[in-house]
């Protein structure tokens, strides 16, 4: 019961893009519920579905052979561990020249988490607008079935991403956009970096669709709290610029408040008007010290991070 647009024509292939880490088991299922989601929505019956399964161990899982059985599977395989935001766009790019700039491209992790149930809202606000190609949905997460620790440590992350950023992020891999979008925008160096956070520090069209956070469905996720911190730091990096800027604000803030306090002590000690303790001067001389050397290493270093981590994934799927 979608509200579409008639003039625009049905698109005729659904693209999804799933990447997998030693989770076959998962997939397969999440392969069954997806088709039964596509074919739900009613423009899309006629449409052909493509499976793209990026094998994120470096063609080490031998249990991927089994996908070989459907036609409507491509088994991609990565050179070595990528993590799975990278392997997202190594495999978009690697298939790029395949995709129609009509064709709809769906992200999502293969575990179940992100739910195929979703998939139609998802897909409506591209659906009714056939001809804005420049679209992107992106789930916006509702609920987290997580453990108190790790919902501690996400509200952590948040209000530092949006101290750092202004954003609030509360998206992750669920996202759906057109060919031609993956044709054009995923080759932008942000995306060297991080899938997720990409689409949105492009500045682009972006549609949020309230999805909850669904169980796993077989297995048990590798991800631990060491790599979710290394994920959220390459989550920022996309924002570098936005970062920098609000870096030098709050060190010029605090500069100028050690100046002024620096003023007032030196006020005190010239003119006697009130007393100044004898440790005074030099707090303030540390403060400023302190405050100019850790936010001008917290910028530099970010940057290196952010272009050392970028090269590992540059050109990689012209291999």
């Amino acid at each position: 019961g979608e509200s579409m647009s008639s003039s625009a024509p049905a698109p005729k292939t659904a693209w999804i893009f799933c990447p997998v880490f030693l989770d076959v088991e998962s997939f397969l299922i999440l392969r069954e519920r997806l088709l039964a989601a596509v074919r739900s929505v009613e423009r899309l019956r006629g449409a052909a579905v493509r499976f793209v399964a990026i094998d994120d161990t470096g063609g080490t899982d031998g249990e991927l052979e089994r996908l070989s059985a459907f036609t409507d599977v491509t088994v991609l395989s990565t050179p070595f561990n990528l993590g799975h935001q990278r392997a997202i766009v190594f495999g978009l790019r690697k298939l790029s020249r395949q995709l129609a700039d009509d064709d709809l491209v769906v992200t999502l992790d293969a575990d179940g988490e992100d739910r195929p149930e979703d998939l139609p809202r998802m897909l409506a606000p591209l659906l009714s607008d056939g001809a804005n190609l420049k679209r992107v949905v992106l789930a916006r997460r509702t609920k987290r079935k997580e453990s108190p620790v790790f919902k501690l440590m996400y509200l952590g992350f948040k209000l530092l991403f949006h101290t750092l950023t202004g954003i609030v992020i509360r998206t992750g891999n669920f996202a759906a956009h057109r060919g031609w979008l993956t044709r054009n925008v995923l080759f932008h160096p942000h995306f060297d970096l991080c899938y997720s956070s990409s689409l949105i520090s492009l500045s682009l069209d972006v549609a949020y669709v309230p999805c909850e956070r669904g169980k796993r469905y077989a297995g048990q996720s590798r991800m631990n709290y060491m790599k979710l911190m290394i994920h959220g730091i390459r989550m920022l990096m996309p924002f570098l610029d936005r970062i920098s800027v609000r870096a030098l604000i709050g060190f010029s803030a605090t500069f100028a408040l050690g100046l002024l306090a620096a003023a007032t002590v030196l006020a005190g000690k010239l003119t006697h008007c009130f007393p100044v303790p004898h440790w005074a001067p030099l707090a303030v001389i540390i403060t400023l010290a302190l405050s100019f050397i850790a936010l001008g290493n917290f910028v530099v270093l970010f940057a290196i991070f952010s272009q050392t981590q970028g090269l590992s994934l540059h050109d990689l799927d012209r291999v």
